[in-house]
């Protein structure tokens, strides 16, 4: 019945691949297999976070996975995040595992939910959750609203932006643990390098992050895009 249940659904609402739109034979998979051919895989140094043990990355930034994550995140394509979250964990178990004993994310501002519908990170948070088989536990807010990260090309303007805009909400949770904490994209770093930063402050113990993707050139040091 399930089989027939979902042989109907494929025939009215035809699969398509979430990366190039192409049609898919089944909605078994989410993905053809010419993207899953040609998607960056993160194989670099790790994207530098200030206050941070390590941040690793699953992807680099770049097609066929960026037009894909921008519909994700502007564009409602919510259930991109099972596909993007499963990518992720599988990172997370294998560079990360046994490193965290919570797991959070970097959020949105409520204003930036109301106009969105939704926090992307808090999906792909909730998503990665489901398969390391833990609970997400949010532990910050974004208490300021700032201009996209994105509209700003200098790393100590992004960190400038900033600063100040988040604030922990849960010292009771956070005292004394290992924190994971989720974002998307991971540029020069100055997003995570605060929420870090308010973390420990807060009493972490320690923070490590993950990310969906990263620029393929970047500084080292300053984790700047070169």
């Amino acid at each position: 019945m399930l089989e027939l249940k979902r042989h109907i659904l494929d025939l009215l609402y035809p699969p398509k691949c979430i990366l190039c739109g192409n049609l898919l034979p089944n909605s078994r998979a989410c993905v053809c297999s010419a993207c899953m051919d040609r998607l960056p895989e993160h194989d670099g140094a790790d994207p530098h976070v200030q206050y941070a043990d390590r941040c690793v990355s699953t992807f680099f930034y770049e097609e066929p996975l960026r037009e894909s994550f921008l519909r994700f995140k502007f564009s409602g394509r919510t259930f991109y995040a099972e596909q993007f979250g499963d990518w992720m964990s599988v990172t997370i178990r294998d560079k990360l595992a046994g490193k965290y004993d919570l797991v959070s994310w970097v959020p949105v501002s409520r204003k930036r939910r109301r106009e969105r519908g939704y926090d992307q990170t808090e999906l792909l948070c909730g998503r990665i959750c489901e398969r390391l088989q833990t609970n997400p536990v949010l532990l910050l807010r974004k208490s300021r609203h700032t201009p996209p990260q994105s509209g700003i090309s200098d790393a100590s303007g992004r960190a400038a932006n900033v600063r100040g805009a988040f604030e922990a909400i849960a010292s009771a949770e956070i005292s004394g643990k290992r924190i994971l904490l989720i974002d998307d994209i991971v540029t020069t770093g100055a997003t995570l390098s605060e929420c870090c930063r308010v973390l420990l402050t807060a009493g972490a113990e320690s923070v490590v992050c993950a990310a969906l993707a990263t620029p393929r050139t970047q500084s080292k040091q300053t984790g700047e895009p070169l």
